[in-house]
């Protein structure tokens, strides 16, 4: 099995920590949707990442979707989702928030650098801004419950998912999300980035 993308990536990096910690194994083909467009384009000519390809040689793309796929290749004590009901549910809005936060760090990103700087709409960055606050501040408080992960005695995909988000924004946005209000977030970020299966995958 493959997994198509750079690790700059917090969709990426979450599908490569994950597959470590599922006990998947995998190849990593560190292509850039920029920079290697017609390379990454013969593999998948969507030329999103993550792009998945599976023994049967079947491409995926989304994280979310490839992570589904996995979780039905592993036994139940590799899964990274709670079983019980009302705990899944709760993972999948702690996931949902965490994905939020990547998708509005990311709108950031390209419009600071890849907009001209007198093209860019402040409003609409006042607006994502703004979004990206309410999901780190709701973040924090269901991170908050951590001892010290959220469902179990190892890293399950809220876990993972939180702490590569938290990593990015940081990276890529210094400053804009400080860490001194989030200290819960900050906490479980150093945490999981002090495991195996993240020093694999550092950010590019």
């Amino acid at each position: 099995m493959r997994l198509i993308g750079m690790l700059d990536s917090p969709y990426v990096r979450r599908v490569a920590i994950s597959l470590r910690l599922m006990e998947v194994p995998f190849a990593h083909e560190a292509l850039s949707v920029f920079r290697n467009f017609e390379a990454f384009s013969a593999i998948n000519p969507v030329v999103k990442a993550p792009t998945f390809v599976t023994d049967d040689d079947v491409v995926l793309m989304d994280s979310a979707l490839i992570l589904e796929y996995l979780e039905r290749l592993v036994p139940s004590e590799r899964s990274l989702t709670p079983r019980e009901t009302a705990a899944h549910a709760r993972a999948q809005r702690i996931v949902g928030l965490a994905l939020a936060a990547s998708d509005k760090s990311v709108q950031i990103v390209y419009e600071r650098t890849l907009r001209p700087e007198e093209k860019q709409h402040q409003p609409w960055l006042d607006r994502v801004q703004g979004q990206l606050e309410a999901a780190y501040r709701l973040l924090e408080q269901e991170v908050a419950a951590a001892k010290p992960w959220l469902f179990a005695n190892r890293p399950l995909q809220a876990d993972i998912t939180s702490a590569v988000a938290w990593r990015f924004t940081q990276m890529e946005l210094p400053g804009l999300i400080p860490a001194k209000d989030h200290p819960a977030l900050a906490a479980l970020s150093a945490r999981a980035e002090s495991m195996p299966a993240f020093l694999a995958f550092p950010p590019d």
